[in-house]
């Protein structure tokens, strides 16, 4: 069997940056083995895999060691591809996935995607990462990550990570965020749990923090921009328990699946 795998780097229009994902659209469901086998091979943070759905898609992401319910970057990834490589015809998508319905309308070279919310709670911080960071916390909350809020802009650059303590936390990963001078906010984020030490730019995480930087900052409107090595810009719009994320795109290679 063969398989067209497109490799796109997404929030942002620059190859080389933003965080690239793998997209396989296949005519129907592999096995979940082979599906997991071809993520470990790509070795990307997620690798995205759809197939058709009536006049809609269902989609499902897996890291290198396993699925995810929610995966930003590559659903952005996926949209991409079918807007500009499958001659997908109108300007919104709906892909089905485990969290949902997922929307992604294209505007121009931009691409819009709505998301479910998913609001943090204040939290104590967890005992195994009193210590994994060389800078201090001011705040804990919790939703389907760790959400540590730091000093300014500054810490979250400078921050070192004792990733062997974030291991042993019981959520999916960890999110370190601040104010910023040039943005409203900026973020990075770490899922070594599931061989992620660094993810490039991650759009699950603006479900969660959106939510929270629009009631500090008064405002429904964000931009954000995630530090990591390669970085990411996007905007965030909340609007009631849905989140508005919005970024570019750009296609770094295809290629065969031989299997």
């Amino acid at each position: 069997m063969e398989l067209e795998l497109f490799q796109v780097d997404a929030f942002t229009d620059q190859v080389f940056k933003g965080n690239p994902a793998a997209v396989i659209p296949l005519p129907q469901w592999l096995s979940d083995d082979q599906l997991q086998a071809i993520a470990a091979e790509n070795n990307l943070s997620e690798t995205a895999y759809f197939i058709k759905q009536n006049n809609d898609y269902s989609i499902r992401w897996f890291t290198p060691q396993a699925e995810v319910d929610l995966c930003g970057h590559a659903t952005l990834a996926s949209a991409f591809v079918l807007f500009n490589h499958l001659n997908y015809s109108t300007d919104t998508i709906t892909f089905h996935s485990k969290s949902g319905p997922l929307i992604v309308k294209h505007e121009a070279d931009t691409y819009s995607m709505d998301f479910p919310a998913q609001p943090a709670m204040l939290s104590d911080i967890p005992e195994p990462v009193k210590h994994a960071f060389n800078q201090p916390i001011k705040a804990c909350l919790k939703s389907v990550d760790y959400i540590f809020v730091f000093e300014d802009e500054q810490a979250i650059r400078e921050l070192t990570v004792d990733l062997s303590k974030l291991k042993q936390l019981d959520l999916r990963g960890v999110v370190v965020t601040a104010r910023s001078g040039n943005y409203d906010f900026v973020c990075r984020c770490f899922a070594p749990k599931y061989g992620i030490d660094e993810d490039p730019v991650t759009g699950s995480a603006y479900t969660q923090l959106a939510p929270y930087w629009a009631e500090v900052l008064s405002k429904n409107e964000l931009r954000a921009a995630q530090l990591s090595f390669q970085g990411g810009e996007l905007g965030c719009v909340l609007k009631g328990d849905r989140v508005m994320i919005t970024g570019n795109a750009v296609l770094y290679l295809k290629g065969t699946v031989f299997i």
